[in-house]
């Protein structure tokens, strides 16, 4: 037997060892699958126009520089992952995302997505849930090479998934422009509820791979982000029909987690009102340390709402005092304030639980 394979066999072992001992230390991975709000960079290995890997973006990451992610630092799976301890996952196409650091988890989520298949197809290449999906399966293939599979069931099981999906579904499907297929085939209350039970079947499939402990966010106010108000709004408050779209889709998808966690027997399901939490601080940007809510501080036109956020565009200095980064997204500090909430917000956010709470339950078992 050759040194040199007596070598590689001693490094195989010692991967695998860690392997197992982060596995079953108590560390608990994270996986994330959604769209542009919770895309850590998948996209920038895609040909999309739905990418965020150049300046401005990523001015106030550490490094700086922008990673793929739709924010001016931090966003929303980074800070949880601060929240609970954890390092910060990769994207599941990073060529870095191998080895031990599988462990972590993975972020499958792509920019552009929604909960239906024909939402974004103005994007071209993007991830859609189902492909997130399947790649979720091979993940745990890939992990099972390392540690096996019974203790990659255990870390599956143990482990933190985000989902954030929904608001694409309007803004880029049924709202992109005045006539729609989906607007000729469904009133506002028909395609929500079509989109409630093709998202009951996504978490379905998701339970069915292991998945045990869900945040679900429901989408902000869609008809309040400072695109909607530049482009339908004639006297800049929140646009009506979308919004109205955001009234009806939450007040669902929170029902229909509870109906899946009853069926299930087990609160495996959380659902985030992002739309309750974020209108705290739209409502009253002053409370949370903004000096507004409707204009983005990148971008151009009214409201800094219209177009893509370049180099060229008009961009505020002090990127705390905006709720919006974009036209769409929300700045690393409005973040910030919707993990709080996650982490220790009541049931009028979270339902049935807060995130500490599930910790403090898990820790016990």
């Amino acid at each position: 037997m050759s040194s040199s394979f007596i070598i590689l066999i001693i490094l195989l072992l010692g991967v695998a060892a860690v392997a197992v001992a982060a596995s079953t230390e108590g560390s608990r991975a994270f996986f994330v699958f959604g769209d542009s709000l919770v895309d850590n960079g998948n996209n920038n290995y895609l040909i999309t126009t739905a990418r965020a890997d150049s300046p401005p973006y990523g001015v106030d990451y550490p490094t700086h520089r922008p990673t793929g992610r739709f924010s001016n630092g931090y966003n929303i799976p980074d800070l949880i992952s601060q929240a609970i301890g954890g390092e910060t996952t990769l994207p599941y196409l990073s060529p870095e995302l191998r080895g031990p650091k599988l462990l972590v988890g993975a972020n499958f989520a792509s920019a552009g997505i929604g909960i239906l298949n024909d939402t974004g197809i103005q994007f071209a290449n993007i991830i859609r849930m189902y492909k997130q999906l399947e790649w979720f399966e091979e993940y745990q293939r890939r992990v099972s090479s390392l540690i096996g599979q019974q203790q990659t069931q255990v870390l599956v099981n143990k482990a933190l998934v985000l989902v954030t999906v929904g608001g694409n579904d309007f803004v880029n499907n049924y709202f992109l422009t005045p006539i729609t297929i989906r607007r000729l085939q469904y009133n506002l209350q028909d395609y929500s509820q079509l989109l409630i039970s093709e998202f009951r079947m996504i978490l379905q499939r998701l339970y069915s791979l292991g998945a045990r402990r869900v945040l679900v966010t429901g989408t902000g106010p869609l008809g309040c982000t400072p695109a909607e108000i530049a482009l339908r709004s004639p006297d800049g408050q929140c646009a009506d029909e979308v919004q109205r779209a955001a009234s009806i889709f939450n007040p669902l998808l929170i029902n229909m987690i509870a109906d899946l966690n009853k069926e299930l027997g087990s609160d495996v399901f959380v659902a985030v009102n992002a739309l309750e939490r974020q209108y705290d601080f739209i409502n009253n940007p002053t409370a949370f340390g903004f000096v507004t809510s409707k204009v983005a501080c990148c971008g151009q036109g009214p409201y800094n709402g219209l177009g893509l956020c370049t180099a060229a565009s008009n961009i505020c200095e002090n990127r705390s005092q905006y709720a919006f980064w974009d036209p769409f997204h929300p700045s690393e500090k409005a973040n910030r304030i919707i993990v709080q909430t996650i982490m220790s917000g009541s049931e009028k956010y979270m339902a049935p639980m807060n995130l500490s709470t599930i910790m403090e339950l898990d820790s016990r078992a």
